[in-house]
C-alpha cells in the first residue's frame, strides 16, 4: 500500500504531534474527572493508541478550540466517547450556518461554512439534543454562546434547524433558519473511540 507523503490530504498526526495531543488530553482528563468517574486515562489511552487515526480528529477538535474530552464509556461497544468540553461554543467553529443546503441558499454575506460539512471534516458528528443535555448534566456549558445540534430530517425540510444553550440555569432549545449565521454560535462534536 503506498501513502502520499503530502501533509495536505493526510489525516494522521506525526509522532510529536500526537505525543503532545496525548498529553493535552491526560492533563484534561485528569483535572475534569467529575466527567468521567470510574474511568482510567490507562483504558482510554490504550482505545486511542489502537485507532490512531482518531487522534487527528481529537487534534482538529482541539485546534478549533473545542478542548475535547472524554464524557462517557459504552459498556456494550467497549467504546469512550469524546466531546467538546470548551465553557463557551468552540471558537474556531463559529459564525457558520447549519449545513451546505443553507450556506447555498444565501444570497449575500455568506458565511465561510457551515457546521455538518466543518464537522464531516474533521471527522466528528454535531452532538444530539439528547447528547448535548446529558454534557450539561457534568457541568455549565454556553452559558453566553449557543451551540448547533443534529436536527431532525422534518424540520430541516422546512428551513428551520435546532440550536441549544444554557441560560438562567435551563437548558434551553431553540430553532432558527438554517441559513442564520452568528458569531456566538458554533457547534459542539463528538467521537467515539
Amino acid at each position: 500500500m503506498t501513502k502520499s507523503n503530502t501533509t495536505s490530504d493526510k489525516k494522521e498526526l506525526s509522532q510529536e504531534q500526537s505525543e503532545g495531543l496525548l498529553r493535552v488530553l491526560k492533563a484534561r482528563f485528569e483535572k475534569n474527572m467529575n466527567r468521567h468517574k470510574d474511568l482510567e486515562w490507562a483504558k482510554v489511552q490504550a482505545k486511542l493508541d489502537e485507532n490512531t487515526g482518531k487522534l487527528w480528529s481529537l487534534n482538529e477538535m482541539e485546534k478549533t478550540g473545542g478542548e475535547p474530552d472524554v464524557v462517557g464509556y459504552d459498556k456494550e461497544k467497549d467504546e469512550y466517547m469524546f466531546c467538546d468540553c470548551s465553557a463557551e461554543s468552540p471558537k474556531g467553529r463559529r459564525s457558520v450556518c447549519y449545513d451546505r443546503e443553507a450556506l447555498e441558499s444565501r444570497k449575500k454575506h455568506k458565511p465561510e461554512n457551515n457546521a455538518i460539512d466543518m464537522a464531516a471534516s474533521m471527522g466528528i458528528e454535531l452532538l444530539t439534543e439528547e447528547q448535548y443535555r446529558a454534557l450539561q448534566q457534568l457541568e455549565n456549558f454556553d452559558m453566553k454562546t449557543s451551540s448547533w445540534v443534529q436536527t431532525p430530517a422534518d424540520i430541516r425540510e422546512l428551513g428551520g434547524a435546532l440550536f441549544c444553550d444554557r441560560r438562567f440555569g435551563h437548558v434551553f432549545m431553540y430553532h432558527n433558519g438554517a441559513e442564520s449565521y452568528y458569531a456566538a454560535r458554533g457547534f459542539r462534536g463528538s467521537l467515539t473511540v
